[in-house]
């Protein structure tokens, strides 16, 4: 028997506590201490507006959450992608898992988004 697929709110929320523990270890450069700012901020803003979407007032009001949603899980590629990782092969295959999963979510969010419009 399989594991059971986790709900959305679980999954970005999962995201955003991975995030801050894979930012931890990393180098403390000055780049990397604007872009950890901002990868935290995006990170947990998706897990926040898919619990905001969920308790939305209305259609309206939950698509505007879900698109929100997107636009922060790409926001979370990038910073991913920016943070200066010391060529650390262990850093980088976590960022890579990160970066899957933002597509991932990414793409949840656009089906999400397509069949509410």
């Amino acid at each position: 028997m399989g594991e059971r697929p986790k709900d959305l709110e679980e999954r970005t929320a999962a995201f955003a506590e991975q995030v801050r523990v894979f930012v931890r270890p990393l180098p403390r450069t000055i780049s990397n201490i604007e872009d950890v700012k901002q990868l935290v901020r995006s990170s947990g803003s998706v897990a926040a507006n898919c619990i905001e979407a969920d308790e939305a007032l209305g259609n309206q009001d939950r698509l505007m959450r879900f698109r929100i949603c997107r636009k922060e899980a790409k926001e979370s590629q990038l910073w991913l992608r920016l943070l200066h990782t010391a060529d650390d092969e262990a850093i980088k295959v976590r960022r890579d898992a990160l970066q899957q999963e933002a597509h991932e979510l990414k793409l949840i969010f656009t089906a999400i988004i397509k069949k509410l419009e």
